[in-house]
């Protein structure tokens, strides 16, 4: 379940990228300079992986709410078939309805979602991996889909329904969201990215694994906000 595994992805069947050894020395160097420079962390937050993981949270949520607005409509229809309406009244109807009433609030809980956790902890996990194997081998990606799954995938759902209950005020009603919604949710992920990872591995191309991972994780996110407005 990770919307920003697409560069691992990337090295599915490919000999490891070689460096010159100087250059990476040179980094080191200078990586250790910047540390001393900070205090010794050297930790630098993860704008460019924050700004995406927030930006697919809020495509997925932005698609979840237009759904939502768009069943609401079609049923409110179907009660209201005794008033005949023109084509080109419910046309506009139909837009206004898909374009209003939007809820900026559930908006911002995902988006910041995927800006302050999402982002720099799925960032964190990926380097922590990649540091444990480094060498891309089969079976080390084999290795990493499975800890994604077993252990990012129920992170993700746990932390998205701490951090949107706790926005709402419902903190005390995260143990039964947990009861009601949290293994179907994590059965769904797993039903979904498995496939998705196989086939950006053996499947799509280089060039094109991170696009079609991102469209992934715009899907994923839908459906982890439809699951918050329950």
């Amino acid at each position: 379940m990770g919307a920003l595994s697409g560069g691992n992805g990337g090295l599915w069947g490919l000999p490891p990228f070689h460096f010159n050894q100087r250059r990476r020395n040179r980094r080191k160097s200078k990586s250790s300079d910047s540390a001393d420079a900070t205090g010794g962390t050297g930790y630098q937050f993860p704008l460019k992986q924050a700004v995406t993981a927030g930006s697919l949270a809020l495509a997925g949520d932005t698609i979840a709410q237009l759904r939502d607005r768009w069943v609401k409509n079609k049923a409110l229809k179907q009660h209201s078939l005794c008033h005949p309406h023109h084509d080109d009244d419910s046309v506009k109807d139909d837009v206004t309805c898909l374009l209003s009433n939007h809820d900026w609030l559930r908006a911002l809980r995902m988006t910041s979602y995927g800006f302050l956790l999402y982002g720099p902890g799925s960032y964190a996990w990926y380097q922590f991996l990649d540091g444990c194997m480094p060498k891309q081998s089969v079976k080390n990606i084999l290795l990493k889909v499975l800890l994604n799954q077993i252990v990012l995938g129920p992170s993700v759902i746990a932390v998205v329904f701490a951090w949107n209950n706790l926005w709402q005020g419902k903190l005390l009603e995260l143990p039964n969201k947990y009861q009601k919604d949290a293994f179907p949710t994590l059965l769904t992920g797993f039903r979904f990215w498995i496939p998705v990872s196989i086939l950006n591995f053996w499947v799509v191309p280089l060039q094109a694994r991170v696009a079609f991972m991102s469209m992934g994780s715009i899907f994923w996110n839908f459906c982890l906000s439809s699951t918050m407005s329950k």
